[in-house]
């Protein structure tokens, strides 16, 4: 009886024991925040890099939007002196393409404006035209539908002479990688594109030129 009582207590100690270690291994496990962090970092970097990309893109098209504007007013300025001309004097006139490659060397540094953007427009499209009076100089971005791509058809190379009214545009299309903000930057649509996917930047000058 001694024997069967002394290892009845001996077997109720031991449960007891594994017991308690099964409770301790819980707790320590409730407890266990090693692991935590990484878990919620995976779940949270991806959005966080995400929102991050989009805020430097976005700091990044404004001030290409702004060289873009910077480069319109200074070759604008060229016009308006007669530094640049048309048709007018074999010294200062420049073609088209003479243009164009001194307007990308204006905004290289950060858009891109290889020699065959210069000589086939992809990205950068210049409108350059003389008018009549400053009314008739047109406010509308041209479009091919309702915002649809951009509409390039009416665009010249034309600057007029001494004392004409003149008109420098540039249009870029910037391309948005950022998914996540595209739908609310993006406002041009190319042709079978259900939803926009480039950021047109647009910078005008207009003004009547020196009499050189």
């Amino acid at each position: 009886m001694l024997n069967n009582h002394d290892g009845n207590a001996t077997t109720g100690t031991v449960g007891n024991s594994m017991k308690r270690r099964g409770r301790g291994l819980l707790r320590r496990l409730f407890k266990e925040r090693s692991g935590a962090s990484t878990v919620e970092f995976a779940l949270l970097a991806v959005p966080f890099l995400i929102v991050v990309f989009a805020t430097l893109e976005t700091f990044t098209a404004f001030t290409a939007e702004q060289l873009l504007a910077n480069a319109t007013e200074t070759m604008a300025r060229k016009v308006r002196t007669g530094e640049i001309t048309f048709g007018v004097n074999a010294a200062t006139d420049m073609s088209e393409l003479q243009f164009r490659k001194a307007f990308c060397d204006e905004i290289s540094i950060i858009m891109t404006c290889s020699d065959d953007e210069a000589q086939i427009p992809s990205k950068l499209f210049i409108d350059v035209r003389s008018f009549d009076d400053f009314s008739k100089i047109p406010v509308a971005i041209p479009r091919k539908g309702t915002g649809d791509d951009l509409d390039t058809s009416g665009f010249k190379f034309a600057p007029g002479g001494a004392k004409t009214i003149n008109m420098v545009r540039a249009y870029y299309r910037w391309e948005v990688i950022t998914d996540l903000v595209r739908p609310y930057v993006t406002n041009l649509r190319t042709a079978g594109s259900s939803m926009p996917n480039d950021y047109l930047m647009v910078a005008t000058a207009a003004f009547r030129n020196e009499n050189y």
